[in-house]
């Protein structure tokens, strides 16, 4: 019965020919429910393009024009995510043609340079790290050495952040944001949750992941690798000035170490002062201590002959886009000795790749590369005229400002790429050394500190479900507060040793 059922014969002059459906409430399209926002996003960035394209009138310079015009789509797409980032970075290849800025051959010339190469390199090395789970070793091995017995929530924190730090030092921020989150959340996982639990356990759980994801971030600031903001600057620089010294590993390493050292501490502090009380130890003692580090640690065992293989080819790496391909190249040479055969890494382990992040940084040098042809930085430049009556000293830090305004609402990246070419264009005109000027620049694109869409190390820590905006701008304007005074007093001192900037003036 049940088959006739669902399957009526065909003797049967009343059964139906095909199966009968229930219409729809309603079968047609409103146009609410067509403009929708993410249909609203998509169309702004051409619609806002075509509008700038005819009826913006720069005194006739149609290329610095037609630049912004592009410009506006990009950041648009960025800024809206009507699209993914990395299709909205592949955007100029198409763009820029079109619109008579740079030819196809020109602009894919940004996609693959050195700087990119260093970075692709320094992802596969990072995923060589993730896959043996030599961050997870190191990261209890470390913690364990600050937990305190008996238990001592400031250390803790401390160990937690300053391993994140160290390990985002060598690698994106992004990467040693998401590499850390799991390990703080492990250690978090033997603390009880919901509404019952006591205050002091959750202000700790909030203050561990608030120092992992801005401990990603510091760290990031004291190496050219640790962040796409520094190889942003770094490439710029080569561009704009390819005569003059490039900025090296070991140059940016002893300028941004100090500052990324001055403001860990900060952030240390800040987080023991907003979430560690008199009485966290005696709240968190009862659920977690030293013997559970060590548990997990024993757990990983005794580390392999991959793991040292790998950890040798990762501290061989160099600020070197060449070096750092060849370095990544040998983990697909060097076998496992796990399984016959096998390698370090197959491409296979690759496919977690951040292409996003390779296209974005190309996006970038085609944008900046694209600002200057055009003329779009003299035009714009040409309007900031009322920062050159500012007092010199004030110069770093209203440019860190600015930056680190911005960055709350585009990305690091982004922010870094729009500012850095005006800023060139500002220096040049105001007769100081571009560097007073890029740097605060880059770094205060790295301050974004007050909102979860700041950078994807704050969306990482976010959907944890342990911190709120509230958290962060509570902990973060104090933060970008110390940052700005920081940079500001080291840049005119140790700055001026590290990049020679009075040699110009």
């Amino acid at each position: 019965m049940a088959n006739h059922a669902l399957n009526p014969s065909s003797d049967d002059p009343k059964a139906p020919l095909l199966p009968l459906h229930e219409p729809p409430e309603s079968s047609h399209h409103t146009p609410k429910s067509i403009l929708t926002s993410k249909t609203l996003s998509i169309i702004s960035g051409p619609l806002v393009c075509m509008l700038i394209f005819f009826f913006v009138d720069l005194n006739g310079k149609h290329a610095s024009r037609n630049m912004l015009a592009v410009l506006s789509w990009v950041f648009l797409w960025w800024l809206t995510e009507a699209v993914p980032m990395a299709v909205t970075s592949m955007s100029p290849l198409f763009l820029f043609p079109i619109f008579g800025i740079a030819s196809a051959d020109d602009v894919a010339k940004s996609y693959m340079d050195d700087i990119i190469s260093l970075v692709l390199g320094s992802f596969i090395l990072a995923l060589a790290v993730e896959h043996y789970n030599i961050h997870r070793r190191l990261a209890l091995k470390i913690t364990s050495l600050f937990c305190g017995d008996p238990l001592k929530p400031p250390l803790l924190l401390l160990g937690i952040c300053g391993t994140t730090a160290f390990v985002s030092m060598w690698m994106h921020n992004t990467a040693a944001a998401m590499m850390m989150i799991p390990v703080a959340t492990g250690v978090l996982q033997r603390l009880p949750d919901g509404d019952s639990v006591h205050p002091d356990v959750r202000r700790f759980c909030k203050a561990v992941i608030l120092g992992v994801i801005y401990s990603a971030a510091i760290g990031g600031m004291s190496t050219l690798t640790g962040t796409g903001v520094n190889l942003i600057l770094v490439g710029m620089w080569e561009s704009y000035y390819p005569q003059e010294k490039p900025i090296s590993f070991s140059s940016w390493f002893l300028f941004g170490f100090p500052l990324a050292l001055v403001l860990f501490f900060a952030l240390w502090g800040i987080l023991c002062l907003l979430y560690c009380s008199k009485n966290s130890a005696k709240a968190l003692s009862a659920y977690m201590d030293r013997a559970h580090l060590k548990r997990e640690l024993e757990l990983l065992g005794p580390m392999a002959f991959a793991e040292k293989m790998v950890l040798t080819v990762f501290g061989d790496r160099v600020g070197d886009g060449s070096v750092s391909v060849m370095m990544a190249t040998l983990l697909f040479i060097i076998p496992n000795k796990k399984n016959e055969g096998e390698k370090l890494m197959d491409w296979n382990k690759c496919k977690k790749l951040q292409w996003n992040i390779i296209l974005l940084l190309g996006a970038g040098f085609a944008i900046a590369q694209g600002v200057q042809t055009s003329g779009l930085a003299d035009v714009i430049s040409a309007n900031l005229d009322f920062l050159e009556t500012a007092p010199s000293l004030a110069i770093a830090p209203l440019v860190c400002l600015v930056s680190g305004t911005i960055t709350e609402f585009a990305s690091n990246n982004a922010t870094t790429t729009l500012v850095l070419p005006l800023l060139v264009e500002l220096a040049q005109s105001m007769r100081v050394h571009p560097l007073l000027l890029m740097v605060p620049g880059a770094i205060g694109a790295q301050f974004a500190f007050l909102l979860p869409t700041g950078t994807p190390s704050n969306i990482v820590g976010f959907t944890t479900g342990h911190i709120d905006i509230k958290d962060m701008i509570k902990t973060g304007v104090p933060l970008k507060i110390v940052g700005i005074g920081v940079l500001s007093l080291l840049m005119p001192t140790l700055g001026t040793l590290v990049f020679e900037t009075n040699k110009q003036g």
